[in-house]
């Protein structure tokens, strides 16, 4: 997460030739974008000295097929751990992130979450929480047990399980660990991947999830991919976003839709990109930020960028930063790509298809209900599921971080999760 969208330097001469898909249409007239209005939120989550140290980031929905009404959502409370809740928004689970080796010990933090379902382990087939363990360069996955109810949650990561992109711990607490992530499984092969972005790199990594023998889940990495850190402007000129010194344009938020095996993956300071599950080929830019262009100096006494004036190279859907993406899957490969526009607390809905343009369809936001339910702010992460989850939400869920609970009171760092009945969702963006 970044919350000044113009903080990084251009620090990289590089320049990359990307291929940039066409724009799709801005709102027409420019009006107003629809609000729709939570059902319910979770407990609060406290990161100051007085309320600890969790922090609402990332969720994930899981459905339970033999009873929807008792699916749950696994999210990512940062050096809180793990947060498991309930489809009344009840905290069901706390799993707690666990702490490096060493005497130079980087807190666990768990950054991203996601879910890969039916894999097939030594004892018996199991749904799996993924999640990125930033704190100590790993991945750590988490069986699903029904069963279970007040602890559905179960660590069965392979002890063996090495570190995705650090050489040792001294590389491992300069924190350029695991960040993003979005899993899939090969409909051919029934392989299944977590796809893994590196914190202030352009890097991501192709991990095969390898079930072992004694009911344990590690992985392996297949291959990785840089995006690129530098752009070739129309005027001819290079650009970079502005970040502290020795930054990189970082990805975040990404999604793997399982129709085509296409992810999508959200630059933060520079867009949207399109390309190969597996990683090869070329990607493509699907969208730009509106910053995307604009030049800035890092200011090392307030830490932040001062930008310069705006070329106007930028998109009209997106600012800075692109955060949570999801999908809306909907039959015969129709839906929508959604992402969290961060900084003016929006989101942008985006044609699936199957084809390239993935033309931009509307947008929304989400607003309060009531004066003790608020809406979502400088949303991290997002997770949609358009199916039944019983008699609460039956036309499927969405469920959006909120970056300020209860606003009004100012940076409080308070965070939780909000839940929004998909169905308001695709009555907005269809109207």
């Amino acid at each position: 997460m970044t919350r000044h969208p113009l903080r990084r330097l251009a620090v990289c001469a590089l320049t990359a030739a990307v291929a940039v898909l066409p724009a799709g249409p801005a709102l027409a007239g420019g009006g107003t974008l629809p609000a729709v209005h939570p059902r319910a939120e979770t407990p609060p989550l406290r990161d100051d000295e007085a309320g600890g140290n969790a922090d609402a980031d990332d969720p994930a929905i899981w459905r339970n097929p033999a009873d929807p009404d008792r699916s749950l959502v696994v999210a990512t409370a940062k050096e809180g751990g793990l947060r498991v809740y309930d489809l009344a928004a009840r905290l069901v689970q706390s799993v707690a992130a666990p702490p490096g080796p060493g005497a130079d010990d980087a807190p666990g933090r768990f950054n991203n979450v996601d879910l890969v379902h039916g894999v097939k382990l030594s004892t018996g087939r199991a749904d799996l929480a993924v999640t990125t363990d930033r704190g100590n360069d790993r991945l750590r996955v988490y069986r699903i047990d029904p069963a279970r109810p007040d602890r559905p949650l179960t660590d069965v990561t392979d002890p063996a399980a090495a570190p995705v992109f650090s050489a040792g711990q001294d590389e491992i607490n300069e924190q350029r660990t695991a960040y993003g992530l979005a899993t899939f499984t090969d409909r051919t092969t029934g392989r299944s991947y977590a796809l893994v972005s590196r914190r202030e790199r352009t890097r991501i990594a192709l991990l095969e999830l390898t079930p072992t023998a004694q009911g344990r889940v590690g992985y392996r990495t297949v291959r990785t991919l840089d995006l690129p850190s530098a752009f070739r402007l129309p005027d001819g000129t290079s650009w970079s976003p502005c970040a502290e010194p020795g930054e990189a344009p970082q990805v975040e938020g990404m999604v793997v839709d399982p129709d085509n095996g296409v992810l999508y993956a959200g630059q933060e300071d520079v867009g949207i990109w399109k390309l190969r599950a597996d990683l090869t080929g070329t990607p493509k830019l699907l969208d730009k930020v509106r910053e995307y262009g604009v030049p800035g100096t890092y200011d090392e006494s307030t830490e932040e960028c001062v930008a310069g004036a705006d070329p106007g190279y930028g998109g009209t859907r997106l600012t800075a930063d692109v955060e949570g993406l999801t999908l809306v899957q909907q039959k015969d490969g129709d839906g929508y790509l959604l992402a969290s526009s961060q900084g003016d607390d929006t989101f942008a809905a985006y044609d699936r298809e199957t084809g390239e343009a993935n033309e931009y369809e509307g947008g929304f936001r989400v607003t309060a209900a009531s004066a003790a339910l608020d809406g979502s702010e400088e949303c991290d992460g997002a997770a949609a599921l358009n199916q039944p989850l019983g008699s609460r939400y039956p036309h499927g869920l969405l469920v959006v971080q909120d970056g300020h609970d209860a606003p009004g009171d100012g940076d409080t760092g308070v965070t939780n999760f909000k839940y929004v009945d998909l169905g308001d969702v695709l009555d907005a963006l269809d109207d």
